[in-house]
Order: C-alpha cells, then structure tokens, then sequence
C-alpha cells in the first residue's frame, strides 16, 4: 500500500507540476519539486512541506527568494513573503484573491451555506451581522462580564501554586467568550457540553482535513457526531428564549444571529445559527488563548517590563488597582496593548493565510515582476514574513517598544499581520485585544507569575494552530499591594 501510495503520489504530482501546462509564462514563480532535505524524487518537498511547513518556507525563502511555488498533490501553494510581495495578498478584492474556495474544508464544522460556503450576498449579511455584534457599545459591556469571570476562575487559587498557564488561559477564554458571545444562559447551563463538543469540533480540524474534510477518520467521525449535538442544545436554548426573552440582556451576539434576515427574505436556520456560533468561537478561540499564554509568559520572563506594566496600571487606575476595569482604561493601556502585539508578532497563531487565484496575477517584488497563475493558492506566512530582519529590527528580540513612538515598526504597509490585514482583516480583533487585556491585567494586579522552566517554551510549528510547545507551569504568589 505504500508503494502504491508513493507510485500514485509521484504520477499525480509530475503530471499537475511538471506536464500539465501551466499560464504565467517566464514570469510564474519558480516552483519547488525536490528537497534537499528529504531526498525523495517527485514527493521529497511534500514530505518535507508536512512535516514542517514553517522551515520549509525559512528554506525555499533563503534559496528561492521571496516568491516560489511549493506543489502539492493536486494543488499549488504560491508563497509571497515580505511587504511588498505581500500587497496584492492584503489590496486585491475576492474576485482576484477569494477566501471561499480555500476555506471550504471547514464546510464540516461550520455546517452549509455558513460562512465561506453561503453565497456572497448571504455571507455578506452574517459578517455584518458580526460586526454588529462587536461594536463598541458591546464591547463595553462585555468588559465587566470578562473581568467577572476571570476573578471567578481564580478565585479558589489561594496565595501560592502553580499552574499551566496555557491550560488555564483555554480555560478561561472559552468561559469568557461563551458569556459575551453565547450569552448568560449558554455560560449558566449547558457551558460544560458546549465546551466538551467544543473541543471535538477542534480536533475534527487537522492536516488531513485542509485536502480531504470527509476523510472516514476518527476525528472527523467524532467531529460530524459533535457538530449535531451543538445544534440540538443550540435549538433548545434558542427555543427556550423565543418562549422567555428575559433569559438574555440582548448583548450577546447570538441574540442578534437569532434574527438575521437574508436579502431575499428568507431567514436564518437554527442549523446556520449554531454554524455561526461555532465559527465565531473558532476565531477567537485560538488567538486569545495563544496571545494571552504568550503574552503573559513573555511578560513574566522580564522583571523589568512587569514593573514598567503595574506602573501603567496604576496610572489608568488612578492608584486603585483594585478598581473594575472600564473601556477607556483598556484603551490606555498603551504598553500592555504593545506587549500583547508583539507577542502575536513573534509568535502569530497561524502559519498561513491562503486565498484562491481567480485569475493570473501580476506582482513585484525583489525587482522582479511575476505572474501567479490563475487557480493558484496564494499563501502569506505571518511565522516567516514578521520574522525578517529588513521589516522588523532584532526580530528574534521580544520587544514591545517596537510598536511605540518614534520607532513603530509596524506601520510599514502590510509588515504586520497579528490579525491579518487589508481588506479582510479580522473583524473580532477588537474584541480579542479588550478580551486578553482584561485577563492580563487582572492576573498580573493580582498574582507574580514566575515560569518553573527557564526561558521560553518552543513555538509548536508542527501543529495546525501554532502555540507554545512543551511546559507552560508557573508559579504564582498572590501579589502584595503596595
């Protein structure tokens, strides 16, 4: 079966990439067919792409330069690495560049006509209806909910311990989304197996799913049979608030997917509605949970910047830190807003953003003009491209100050991508920054952390949703204030 596997790969693979006509001309980017790393003929570069995409791109950028097409099995990934290859990624609209044809593997998860699978009208409407939901007036109100819960959660820590960070800052990211987003009935009665199908829609997400979603795989058996359940306990509540709409302060988000409207008068389904929920934790999920474990491990790790942070506090707080956290104090949380984008800098949650060619595409980059083929992949990598040194200065360096006058590093065009950027830049980042500044603020006002490992852990290249890679255990001790 193996052989029969590799024989099949390696026709496939030399008939898409090396004799199936390709557009582009003398212009279309040099394409990676072998690997010095892994020596095998025709498949030696999709061996070595699965098992570390992220230093393969570090490779094919060092010998190819900064635009280069990686084959693999029946699709192309063209690479655009630094700023000005970047542009087109971040300007063209999706009739150049689309999301919906790269993304559809999330079909199983989100469910059908949800997200990247509605039809454009249709797909325009959810995103509004997002949008509404994260604007500043909720935003406020989601502050005290955020702080509420975080003080809850650590509540029963006592004076002294340890914990792993990363484990308790999951934790915490998914109560304090459910609240905000889901609602106060979801967080009162059914968090528990929101979270537990949660955690299976998750894991129903992995490499194998980005080329083949219904693979007859264990975890996308266990994904398909989560997925129903959420929307059977979704029905129920949605039901149960028809019946009682007291049982929500009208803030959450679901409160306003409940009423969509489509252009063509149709309404939203309770399958839709549960596939928007599921998506929208999804977004923010991994990136606050990542960027807060980051965040704070980083922070920690430097007793200067701890103190320069509780100053900042002070200040905002006007000398209580005790007081409850408002909007405007988050918003003048100048220093602990930069820690936390540098901590996306240095380690952004994912390896690849991708959109699909609709038509040839002309770029520059390095000099050189390039033609990236229509049906093409177009892939940036945030791990790679916020890395080099002519964008960022030291950029192995964990340096919040980047982002602050004079320097701002980050103000180059299409340098920083912490929450994409361009025309379809994450929607939810306002809510993300609000959502980690208010647990951090809490927990260092609270608690000193200290890491029990020295230094840093590695960053977790190999995983689809890149995190910290081995032990997260701090120390705390209940700080004494002064």
């Amino acid at each position: 079966m193996i052989v029969a596997l590799v024989v099949v790969t390696g026709l496939t693979a030399l008939w898409f990439f090396l004799l199936r006509p390709r557009t582009g001309g003398k212009h279309a980017p040099p394409v990676v067919t072998s690997s010095p790393l892994v020596p095998i003929p025709v498949i030696g570069h999709i061996v070595e792409f699965f098992r570390s995409p992220h230093f393969m791109m570090q490779r094919c950028l060092k010998d190819h330069g900064k635009v280069f097409t990686i084959p693999i099995f029946h699709k192309r990934l063209t690479f655009l690495i630094g700023p000005e290859a970047q542009e087109i990624f971040f300007k063209a609209n999706d009739d150049v560049l689309s999301q919906s044809e790269v993304y559809d593997f999330t079909r199983p998860v989100f469910g059908n006509d949800v997200v990247y699978d509605a039809s454009k009208k249709n797909r325009q409407v959810q995103f509004q209806t997002m949008a509404n939901g994260l604007r500043t007036a909720r935003l406020k109100a989601y502050i005290p909910k955020i702080e509420q819960e975080t003080r809850a959660y650590i509540k029963n820590w006592g004076d002294a311990g340890q914990i792993d960070l990363l484990k308790a800052l999951s934790e915490l990211t998914i109560l304090t989304a459910s609240r905000c987003l889901h609602g106060e009935d979801v967080r009162t009665h059914i968090f528990k197996e929101v979270q537990e199908l949660y955690h299976d829609l998750d894991h129903g997400l992995t490499p194998l799913t980005v080329f083949w979603p219904t693979a007859p795989s264990q975890a996308h058996r266990k994904r398909d049979v989560a997925r129903k359940e959420m929307v059977r306990l979704f029905t129920k509540v949605i039901e149960e608030r028809q019946l009682h709409p007291e049982r929500s302060d009208g803030t959450d988000i679901l409160s306003l997917f409940m009423d969509i409207k489509y252009k063509d008068g149709s309404a939203v389904t309770m399958d839709q509605v549960t596939g928007l929920l599921i998506a929208l934790l999804f977004a923010g999920q991994h990136t606050s949970c990542i960027t807060s474990t980051w965040t704070s491990l980083f922070i920690a790790n430097d007793p200067t910047l701890v103190s320069r942070i509780l100053a900042e506090q002070k200040t905002v707080l006007g000398g209580d830190l005790n007081k409850p956290i408002e909007y405007e104090d988050l918003q003048n949380m100048e220093l602990l807003h930069n820690c936390m984008r540098e901590a996306l800098r240095m380690c952004p949650t994912f390896i690849m953003i991708l959109r699909k060619a609709e038509r040839d595409v002309k770029i520059q980059s390095e000099g050189k003009s390039y033609v990236i083929p229509q049906g093409d992949m177009v892939v940036v990598s945030p791990t790679v491209s916020m890395r080099m040194k002519e964008t960022f200065a030291d950029p192995d360096t964990y340096d919040p100050d980047r982002f602050a006058a004079p320097r701002e590093e980050h103000k180059q065009p299409y340098a920083y991508m912490g929450f994409g950027g361009g025309l379809h830049s994450c929607m939810g980042q306002n809510f993300a920054f609000l959502q980690v500044k208010t647990i951090i603020s809490v927990l260092l006002r609270e608690y000193e952390l200290e890491r029990v490992e020295p230094g840093m852990p590695d960053i977790g290249y190999d995983d689809m949703v890149v995190g910290p890679k081995g032990d997260c255990t701090v120390r705390y001790r209940k700080r004494v204030q002064s």
